[in-house]
């Protein structure tokens, strides 16, 4: 049985000018082509080769010896986009047949030459299809302990929860709401810190510093706003937090904390609902 979006080993049952067919050792009346340019030299009828299975672009299956980045049930992966129609996506992924991502297992739009984060699935007309959906890929069960840094890619967005991230495009971690810092969006690739391991293996994370550290990094992101706004921010640490957040991507304690400072050292004032660079 020919087993279609992964690697298996099959058995040379006939040479042909056009490459050789290749069964499953069980039954001769099932067999599927490797082209000629795929067969490795000196290859004889009873040899065994590792192939990935496939569809060509007349849905006929077909085997290659060249290794696709992703293979059903394996680890996400980041694949560059070849080409975007109104169909949808078409991913590199290796093989020469590129790799159909619908608009439907889309989670934002994507553009020709980046890359995004995929697994690969077979839909309703058995093809094989990327998603971005990726989350049942992810494994719970990394290395990484509170306190280390890591790195991973956004792959999905939570009003209520906040971001999600596959570290290493292997595991399965979230960015909560509280953690969020700056303009974070699908597809980035960041660099965080576990702050929790959870009790089903995944990871919290953080993409701030430690408290004591990130304030000065506040402090520096107020000065240059105020050096852009020619020395005067039109709102005090009284504005809402969604103005707050807008305009610094801080939150409303996170800017308090730093105007605070600012204060303290006299390189601000404030009055009239305003700040001034002294």
């Amino acid at each position: 049985m020919f087993k279609l979006g992964e690697n298996q080993e099959l058995t040379v049952g006939k040479k042909v000018e056009f490459g050789v067919y290749l069964t499953d050792g069980e039954s001769r009346e099932e067999r599927i082509l490797l082209p000629k340019k795929q067969v490795p030299e000196g290859t004889e009828i009873g040899d065994k080769l590792t192939v990935f299975v496939y569809k060509d672009s007349s849905d006929r299956l077909i085997a290659t010896t060249n290794k696709p980045a992703l293979t059903l049930g394996s680890a996400p992966a980041l694949l560059r986009v070849a080409q975007v129609n109104k169909m949808g996506a078409f991913l590199d992924w290796g093989l020469e047949k590129d790799l159909f991502l619908p608009y439907k297992q889309q989670t934002r739009k994507v553009k020709e030459g980046e890359e995004i984060l995929v697994s690969l699935y077979i839909d309703k007309s058995e093809r094989l299809c990327a998603t971005m959906n990726v989350y049942k890929q992810l494994r719970c069960d990394s290395p990484y302990k509170a306190g280390d840094d890591v790195s991973g890619v956004i792959y999905e967005d939570s009003d209520n929860y906040g971001m999600f991230v596959a570290v290493d495009n292997i595991f399965s971690a979230i960015i909560p709401k509280n953690e969020e810092y700056g303009s974070l969006r699908i597809g980035d690739q960041i660099h965080a810190r576990v702050t929790k391991v959870r009790d089903d293996g995944k990871l919290n994370l953080s993409v701030r510093e430690k408290a004591h550290v990130q304030m000065y990094s506040d402090m520096d992101i107020i000065m240059d706003l105020l050096e852009r706004f020619s020395g005067v921010l039109p709102f005090t640490e009284k504005a809402s937090p969604e103005v707050i957040k807008r305009e610094t991507g801080m939150s409303k304690n996170e800017f308090k904390r730093a105007v605070g400072h600012l204060y303290k050292e006299r390189k601000i004032e404030i009055n009239d609902g305003k700040i001034r660079k002294i």
